[in-house]
């Protein structure tokens, strides 16, 4: 029995790499490195550009602290994501569903959904600019064309998870390769630079930067991505075995986020020695960076290479927000959607919003949007980073892999710094929103839409704090190994709902149902019409169709009354998936049995068979005859 479908992330690639078959030592290291380098494109996408960009043209190399202090706040988180996925064997989604509350989790859902929409609009912006230097294609052309990588990544995905792993390090190499070489171009004073390591935020503005810099940084998705990925590789369940995963994957986690660290600051650099020292304070524009660096460089190949590299790092990164979006989805809310489908609707939360900004206001908008959806990433991170280390901190779950009090108390100071910026931040912002606004309707949705968000963040940070209190003052020999095999013993069906569809499958879903039912259990026979006329006249359709399947029920029915069973026949009409759930419901049954079988219909392509939307409208549990 089962009340939801395969809980395992990535469920298609799940375990699909086994180290232990990868041959000698060195080969079976190696076999346990990928996945952080899919997770560290999600560090040097176009959003990352805008931001860095900004702050090296109006700041020099002084934000370069920032960029240092957000990457090792994301080693630290991103392998504690890692060590969530390797221990437990279940991904950040999926662990925070477990845990909250189903109204905070459907909150926590909304808010990575628009992290992931975020993410997904820088990468469409900054392919489309790529595009547009290396080709002059139109931005509203280079935009559009993005929804063709959908079908690149569903390639990739066939392909197998080390070939994906490999097509991502080799465009990773490009965006190194490009600016290694445009730093030799530019040949930066390492003195100066050096000074930029000191924390100083000169302003607001710098401020504003800054936080843009956390979020482009330290992505929450990325979060639900690692914990995800590791689970890609089989490994043991002894502890050796789990230590030695745990080993591999942090190292993993420190070259590649150490490659991202390289082609951030490599751009802030670039941006601060070129641009800054110049006296152009004001290149913010990616577009303006590339037609300035070939002049000031003196050489075009400083140009393509930075509009090469912003192309390869478009590319690489939408395979993260895609990935994300289904680990998320399906840890959530136990949906499981048709890839095409998945992916063009993130695509298109992103393309949207940029073909309505190309449209009103033009070309100059884009870069701001590209930082915006840069701060908007980092006011969404503390929802992500919060649950982890309550999760990893959890000695119940994580046992003797639990992290260190030390680690816990960096863990914590990471998010309160992330948190402290945040309040400032959106402090400022609601200052100036309630100022340019004289409705007082608007000001009450601002100001009820900061309280309703500051409540959710209150309950993420304490929910935890006060189950575990709870919990310890219970009896831990409360509920015995007798008492639970008593529990059981007691649990019988009363009512016990078949969905047949009239066809030789129905065998293994009576089977089932004859040997569940008990003296006292009713069977409740459901076939859903779905005839031209049933799906319009609905109970009321007399067509040949309608009238053969009510005399099969009849016959099904009697069949099992002549056997002793207590037994009855419904018939639904129209939407399946609801008909199925409205009986149940009606007739109050304790149990849906279904075959294994989905009609292949257009919902179907969307949501899957038939049970993964039957079984979000039910509360009984579901079995499933194969």
């Amino acid at each position: 029995m089962t009340d939801h479908i395969n809980e395992k992330s990535l469920h298609d690639v799940h375990g699909s790499v086994d180290p232990s078959k990868s041959g000698n030592k060195w080969k079976k290291i190696f076999a346990f490195f990928g996945p952080a380098y899919l997770v560290s494109v999600g560090y040097m996408d176009p959003g990352n550009w805008a931001t860095d960009i900004a702050g090296g043209s109006q700041f020099g190399y002084v934000l370069l602290w920032v960029l240092l202090m957000s990457n090792l706040m994301a080693f630290l988180l991103q392998s504690l994501s890692a060590r969530l996925g390797i221990v437990q064997g279940r991904d950040l989604a999926q662990c925070s569903r477990d845990l909250y509350p189903p109204f905070v989790n459907y909150v926590l859902y909304g808010l990575a959904e628009i992290a992931i929409a975020a993410c997904d609009l820088a990468e469409v912006l900054g392919m489309a600019i790529g595009l547009n230097l290396l080709f002059g294609l139109p931005m509203l052309g280079g935009v559009l064309i993005t929804l063709l990588d959908t079908f690149l990544l569903l390639y990739l995905q066939k392909l197998g998870m080390r070939k994906m792993e490999a097509f991502i390090i080799a465009l990773i190499a490009i965006i190194g390769g490009c600016f290694l070489t445009e730093i030799f171009f530019a040949k930066p004073d390492l003195g100066q630079v050096s000074l930029g390591l000191v924390p100083h935020i000169p302003n607001n503005a710098a401020l504003y930067i800054a936080i843009g810099i956390i979020g482009a940084t330290v992505m929450p998705h990325n979060l639900y991505l690692h914990s995800a990925l590791v689970q890609t590789r089989k490994i043991g369940t002894d502890e050796k075995s789990i230590r030695k995963a745990i080993r591999f994957n942090i190292l993993d986690s420190a070259i590649a986020l150490n490659i991202a660290f390289f082609v951030n600051a490599a751009i802030l650099i670039l941006a601060g020695t070129v641009f800054y020292t110049s006296g152009l304070h004001n290149v913010a524009s990616i577009q303006d960076a590339h037609k300035l660096l070939a002049p000031l460089l003196g050489s075009k190949w400083a140009a393509i290479l930075f509009a090469v590299a912003l192309v390869a790092a478009g590319q690489s990164s939408t395979v993260t927000g895609t990935l994300a979006g289904q680990i998320i989805m399906e840890g959530y809310l136990h949906l499981r959607l048709n890839p095409i489908a998945r992916r063009l609707i993130t695509r298109m939360l992103a393309i949207v919003p940029a073909v309505i900004v190309i449209l009103i206001a033009g070309d100059s908008k884009l870069d701001e949007m590209l930082v915006f959806s840069q701060v908007l990433l980092s006011m969404q991170l503390a929802f992500a980073v919060i649950p982890l280390i309550h999760f990893v901190s959890d000695r119940a779950k994580m046992g003797v892999f639990t992290i260190s009090m030390t680690t816990k108390v960096v863990s914590w100071l990471i998010a309160v710094i992330i948190l402290s910026l945040n309040i400032k931040l959106v402090a400022e912002n609601v200052q100036q929103w309630l100022a340019y606004s004289n409705n007082i309707w608007l000001q009450g949705l601002i100001i009820g839409t900061v309280t309703f968000i500051t409540v959710v963040l209150l309950i993420t940070i304490f929910y935890p704090f006060v189950l575990k209190r709870k919990a310890s003052h219970k009896d831990i020999h409360q509920h015995t190994p007798a008492d639970i095999m008593a529990e059981v013993e007691q649990v019988s069906f009363n009512k016990v709902a078949l969905a047949l569809d009239f066809s030789n499958k129905d065998g293994k879903v009576l089977q089932y149902a004859m040997k569940l039912a008990k003296e006292n259990t009713s069977l409740v026979l459901i076939h859903v019409v779905e005839s031209a006329s049933a799906m319009v006249m609905g109970n009321k359709a007399e067509d040949f169709e309608t009238q053969t399947d009510r005399a099969t029920m009849d016959e099904y029915v009697a069949l099992l009354q002549a056997k002793g069973y207590t037994a009855t026949g419904v018939l639904g009409f129209k939407n399946r998936i609801t008909e199925i759930a409205r009986i149940v419901k009606d007739n109050n049954c304790d149990l849906l049995v279904v075959g294994s079988h989905g009609h292949k219909t257009a919902k179907d392509w969307l949501f899957g068979e038939t049970i993964n939307s039957v079984r979000h409208k039910i509360d009984v549990p579901v079995f499933i005859a194969r």
